[in-house]
């Protein structure tokens, strides 16, 4: 699966994606991160990507052209594209949500800075918006990075034991994992449940699926 990222930003990118699980995932070839920055996509020598909003107001806003134009270079002759505006008033994304991105053989995340996008790039050039919550951040950098996350553990071969999956948070629609412990049976006065010492595979089942949190 291949993301590709439109950024003014792209150096924010290389600590979180050169660890861990996505990491490994790339070097698996089982993903594929691709950094592009705005600017490169620009006409001016000075290289600008945003200017003033017409109407007045406060900001600058991220110009419609060169996000075209990253758009249009970015895009590959794949069977399933999604190209994603990355905004505070798009849809909330879940984990739902990252299933049905998962299909796809290759998003394109358009991540927002300063006071807004021009709205033409959601209208013209975006399937979707998303949003990561209800709060306001500093770019779509951040979101970005979460939604990568939450999708690539969804990849084949991406996590080392696919049955991770299944008892995850999120994985039933509405349910939280339920409590996990592991050693010292006990610390200070606080234990570990004693059916999980109980070797009872069908009580333990039963006290799980008794503790998944809606």
């Amino acid at each position: 699966m291949n993301f590709d990222i439109i950024t003014i930003f792209p150096q924010i990118f290389d600590c979180y994606f050169s660890e861990s699980i996505i990491k490994r995932a790339q070097e698996k070839k089982l993903i594929k991160v691709n950094f592009h920055n705005l600017r490169d996509y620009t006409s001016d020598k000075h290289k600008v990507v945003d200017d003033r909003p017409y109407g007045g107001g406060p900001g600058m806003i991220l110009k419609v052209e060169p996000i075209y134009k990253a758009v249009q270079a970015i895009k590959k002759k794949r069977k399933e594209t999604r190209i994603i505006l990355l905004s505070a008033k798009g849809k909330r994304f879940n984990q739902e949500m990252a299933i049905r991105l998962s299909k796809f053989d290759q998003l394109i995340l358009i991540c927002g800075r300063y006071e807004g996008v021009d709205e033409r790039v959601a209208k013209h050039i975006a399937d979707e918006e998303i949003s990561v919550g209800e709060y306001i951040i500093t770019g779509g950098e951040l979101a970005a990075m979460i939604i990568i996350d939450a999708i690539s553990r969804l990849v084949p071969g991406v996590l080392g034991k696919e049955e991770s999956l299944i008892e995850e948070s999120f994985s039933r629609k509405g349910c939280l994992e339920y409590p996990q412990y592991t050693r010292p049976k006990k610390f200070k006065n606080w234990e570990v449940p004693k059916v999980l010492l109980s070797g009872n595979h069908q009580a333990i089942k039963k006290w799980r699926e008794k503790h998944l949190k809606t």
